[in-house]
């Protein structure tokens, strides 16, 4: 699939109708999430006949990006029941396969299948300090081959020393810097739109083989 192709699939699914503050649901647009998956296929073959897993899914977004470059199974994980049913109404839509779990990934203990590759674009921690390497914690411990994230740009000193210092990761690449479009969502936004600097990141964990944890 040509990634204009995969923007395009993207761009047709539902957001956030009432996307809660709390747990700074920021819709992950298609342009970014058409390169973040297209990046991992292509440029590694991270995703094709693989176990993804999206942590975080929200809208479902990155996992449906997955299922469309042909991942042999998705798992997508997020806190909120509306979120979840929402990812699944996108899935249906799309026709594709993706198995839904509801659950706190900052205090997830994976003992399911080997899960290959996690995506995600977790909560930057404004609201919640350190919510954001929470998520890259446990997802270096519940991917076996690697784990994309996008993280702000700010930050990229403090991800690649917590990531390779405290998290047992081998690597820690940023592939590129990208503009995330946050809209306006929430009362407090006063402009309609702010651009924000992101890396997108793949990290690969220390134990590169297949694990259960």
């Amino acid at each position: 699939m040509k990634l204009k192709q995969l923007e395009s699939l993207l761009g047709d699914l539902q957001q956030f109708s009432n996307p809660k503050v709390e747990l700074e649901q920021y819709p992950t647009g298609p342009h970014i999430a058409s390169r973040l998956l297209y990046t991992a296929e292509n440029s590694f073959g991270d995703v094709s006949n693989k176990v993804v897993a999206d942590f975080g899914c929200g809208c479902g977004t990155l996992g449906a990006a997955a299922a469309l470059l042909g991942a042999e199974q998705v798992l997508a994980f997020d806190i909120d029941t509306e979120s979840l049913e929402l990812a699944s109404e996108n899935a249906e839509e799309l026709e594709l396969d993706i198995n839904f779990v509801q659950c706190d990934i900052s205090n997830l203990v994976w003992r399911g299948q080997i899960v290959d590759t996690v995506v995600m674009n977790p909560p930057f921690g404004t609201r919640k300090k350190g919510v954001d390497m929470d998520f890259l914690c446990v997802a270096l411990k519940v991917a076996s081959q690697a784990v994309y994230s996008l993280h702000k740009t700010s930050t990229r000193d403090h991800v690649r020393r917590a990531a390779l210092r405290d998290f047992n990761a081998s690597s820690a690449e940023v592939l590129c810097e990208l503009q995330f479009d946050v809209p306006q969502l929430y009362k407090f936004h006063k402009k309609k739109e702010v651009n924000i600097a992101v890396d997108l990141w793949r990290f690969v964990p220390k134990r590169n083989q297949g694990k259960v944890l």
